[in-house]
């Protein structure tokens, strides 16, 4: 954060209950946790997080983890599609509708009000990139 960045991603990656076996290392709280960190110490910095589905969650817990995220003050969300790099990763448990991706986004977006939701089955978190920037100057701080 000393160098200053415009805004600050730190991926969720996926739902509190296939945490351990999707991100090992990771603890969900301590993701969500430094979001909110650097939303509280860095005002000026835009908050962006990312997740997958497709390993497994309910669309219930998808919106869990939309509703997490707006509590620690996220500011943008990403929800792509898993595709398993090969054999030695986890399968894919199921393919998103792409209706259901679009139900995340607008959740998010209206119930939620978060500034931007880009959701769909070939999001990455680095998606739209420029359309940060157009977000910066739509809501400066």
């Amino acid at each position: 954060m000393a160098a200053g960045p415009d805004v600050l991603n730190h991926n969720i990656e996926t739902v509190p209950r296939l945490y351990r076996q999707v991100r090992p290392q990771g603890i969900y709280a301590r993701s969500l946790e430094l979001l909110q960190r650097v939303r509280e110490g860095w005002p000026r910095a835009y908050t962006k997080s990312g997740l997958m589905v497709g390993l497994g969650e309910g669309d219930e817990e998808v919106l869990d983890v939309l509703g997490d995220l707006h509590q620690h003050r996220v500011d943008i969300v990403t929800i792509g599609q898993y595709l398993s790099p090969g054999p030695k990763h986890l399968p894919v448990q199921r393919f998103v509708s792409p209706e259901q991706f679009q139900a995340f986004r607008l959740h998010g977006e209206t119930e939620l009000s978060f500034l931007q939701v880009v959701s769909s089955p070939l999001t990455r978190s680095s998606y739209h990139a420029g359309e940060v920037r157009r977000l910066m100057r739509e809501y400066p701080r």
